[in-house]
């Protein structure tokens, strides 16, 4: 691995934090604008984005590559789209309950420790006394977010801690999608795994939307704004940031991708204040500071593990 092709790397899923960190805010607008529910959205997403993604995959003439990708594969694409499904559709749900940034501070911060500690289980070493006060700073941090969930921010529902748990939940399944999702990508096309695992993806979540025809929820929004928005979020957030990830995969680990995809909660958090008005509390403040500086501090603190 050259020094160049991993600075490149982590640019890739820098670039994909940034735009998943648009994500929450435009489930939330079309949750008002709409009344789409989380998973509706969630299924929407998945689905336009595979459609995408297959399109692209004929156009490039990277059928044949994707057909490969499924033979060669087909039980770690399934885990890891059922993975991404789970995750995003957990996250949403979320963000609706406790607001875009306690959501995406707990799930996002939650992510690294998570990877960082199986990483460590793997390679049979044990962290630091450094990392160890890192990953005791990250904790502190979730805690005084707990304290202060539903309370002083625009935006959650009635059941802000069930939110919290529903939050903490998609961290650990983004930690080990991407855990997965690492070890795949080193031997896969970035595009025939991203597709491979949004198909999957997409049939998951098909249900919901089958659901919420059947049922008294809206399908899908009937503006040009909110159907730009879906557009938006499938192609944008799910298509293009999956493929800048695996292909970042290719050149940095798991515990190091869920670092630099704290990108996300930063765009996220001046979004929501710029647009939709959230402030939080100084506690949760705090404690998003704690975990961004914990999770940021693992980046150096992996470098150097001590055998167990």
């Amino acid at each position: 691995m050259t020094q160049r092709g991993s600075r490149t790397g982590l640019l890739q899923v820098c670039a994909a934090g940034v735009l998943w960190g648009t994500g929450g805010l435009a489930v939330t607008v079309l949750h008002e604008r709409d009344g789409l529910g989380a998973m509706t959205v969630s299924a929407w997403r998945m689905l336009l984005a595979a459609v995408a993604l297959i399109g692209f995959a004929v156009v490039t003439r990277r059928a044949s590559v994707v057909r490969t990708t499924v033979r060669d594969h087909p039980g770690m694409a399934v885990l890891v789209g059922c993975g991404t499904a789970a995750y995003q559709g957990l996250y949403f749900v979320s963000v609706l309950m406790v607001g875009v940034s306690v959501a995406t501070v707990v799930s996002l911060g939650l992510a690294p420790i998570l990877a960082a500690v199986w990483e460590h289980l793997h390679a049979r070493t044990r962290p630091s006394a450094r990392e160890a006060g890192v990953l005791a700073a990250a904790l502190t941090g979730l805690v005084l977010i707990s304290a202060t969930a539903g309370h002083g921010s625009a935006g959650p529902g009635d059941s802000p801690y069930l939110g919290l748990l529903l939050a903490v939940t998609a961290g650990a399944t983004y930690a080990a999608t991407t855990v997965l999702g690492h070890t795949i990508a080193q031997r896969t096309d970035p595009v025939a795994l991203t597709t491979c695992t949004t198909t999957v993806g997409a049939v998951a979540l098909a249900p919901f939307l089958l659901v919420a025809a059947m049922g008294n929820d809206p399908l899908i929004g009937t503006s040009a704004a909110s159907l730009g928005l879906l557009a938006y979020l499938g192609i944008a957030t799910m298509a293009l940031a999956y493929g800048l990830l695996y292909a970042g995969l290719r050149t940095t680990s798991g515990s190091v991708a869920t670092v630099a995809t704290l990108l996300e909660p930063v765009s996220a958090a001046l979004l929501a204040a710029a647009l939709l008005g959230e402030r939080l509390p100084w506690p949760a403040l705090l404690g998003g500071a704690l975990i961004l500086i914990a999770v940021a501090a693992l980046r150096s603190t992996e470098k150097h593990p001590i055998p167990a």
